[in-house]
């Protein structure tokens, strides 16, 4: 299962963002270091498909996508020579697929610390960035010397250099507009800003008509990033309190009540989900309707295989239709009678929304 980060300073509102992702009970408490060891937990990716098609066949059981959400320690000045929770920090974010850069932009006399959004990105881009540089500096050496025994190596030299001209100048990989070739290369290396990176503006619970206004400004601070980094503005502390709220009708009339549509949750979560290039594909019938996850650009044997491994061995073709197409045809019976699921079979790239039954044999 993918895992997103939560990184941020002290009493950004990462552990209250974690417990509202996943209904966990972390401490969010306003002092810092509140979390020392990693807070681990399950949130639902939401998708209206699914419920949709469940809905249609009538099916027994419903299972949304999911990816892990991990709440870590807050990060200080320092960080990457050793101050606060130091290095047990770094290797924590180490081990994520994508990170969540949760900035404050809330005043409360009782949290200790900046409200500026764009000092907490400064903090946290720079210690992420100084990290990296110390372990591209020791690459960059080795590389240096291979380079002269073996012409090979050229490619990963340049891909090394590029990142530590980026990197010695305090910017993070993710913004620095390395060639794509070349950050497939520096993947090996585990580094902090060489992955996808999504911003949540906490802001506070009488500050809601300013949100578009902080996001507009911390998006303009990512305008290098291009597709790397993404922006949304929220109240956790209202996001969380809603969460709590077990009937939907209930927690929709909450949102609703404070002008927050179907809450900022739900968008992160998807959009966290598609930046990492996940896509989904679903499957559908009276015992179940489920949301597979898959890579986008995978073939149908490799989706095949995110099912069961057998499904990829054996693979002989995939039945297809469109989700949309097959909830307006009726059932999947149906749509078969009238010939319109395809047939498709191992070069066939499923897209995102693709309701399917696979062909194997093993």
């Amino acid at each position: 299962m993918e895992r997103f980060g939560l990184v941020g300073l002290p009493n950004a509102g990462k552990s209250s963002l974690y417990n509202a992702l996943t209904g966990g009970g972390a401490l969010a408490a306003p002092y810092p270091f509140a979390t020392k060891d990693p807070n681990i937990g399950v949130a639902k990716v939401p998708d209206e498909r699914v419920d949709r098609l469940a809905a249609m066949s009538k099916s027994k059981s419903i299972v949304h996508a999911a990816v892990q959400v991990v709440d870590i320690g807050g990060l200080v000045e320092g960080a990457s020579k050793g101050e606060g929770l130091g290095n047990k920090f770094l290797a924590n974010i180490r081990e994520v697929d994508a990170i969540v850069l949760v900035l404050r932009a809330f005043e409360d006399d009782d949290v200790t610390g900046a409200s500026d959004p764009i000092e907490h990105l400064r903090v946290v881009e720079i210690e992420l960035a100084l990290a990296d540089l110390e372990t591209i500096e020791k690459r960059l050496r080795q590389a240096t010397r291979q380079s002269k025994l073996d012409k090979s190596a050229a490619g990963e030299l340049e891909s090394l250099q590029a990142a530590y001209d980026a990197l010695s100048e305090g910017r993070p990989l993710y913004r620095a507009g390395l060639k794509p070739e070349w950050r497939e290369q520096l993947k090996p290396y585990f580094l902090l800003t060489n992955r996808s990176v999504l911003a949540v503006v906490n802001v506070g619970e009488n500050d809601l008509d300013g949100i578009p206004a902080l996001e507009q400004t911390v998006r303009d601070e990512f305008q290098s990033a291009g597709d790397n980094v993404e922006v949304i503005g929220m109240c956790v502390q209202l996001e969380a309190e809603a969460a709590t709220i077990t009937d939907p009708l209930e927690r929709a009339e909450m949102l609703e009540g404070f002008g927050l549509g179907e809450g900022a949750l739900f968008r992160m979560v998807r959009n966290a989900y598609h930046l990492l290039g996940l896509r989904t594909f679903l499957t559908t019938g009276e015992k179940e309707t489920r949301a597979w996850t898959f890579y986008a650009d995978s073939s149908a044997p490799e989706c095949a295989g995110r099912i069961h491994t057998d499904f990829q061995r054996g693979f002989i073709k995939a039945e297809v239709i469109h989700w949309g197409e097959l909830l307006e045809i009726g059932s999947w019976s149906k749509a078969k009678d009238l010939g319109k699921i395809r047939i498709e079979g191992k070069d066939y790239h499923p897209i995102d929304g693709d309701v399917m039954e696979f062909r194997f044999n093993v």
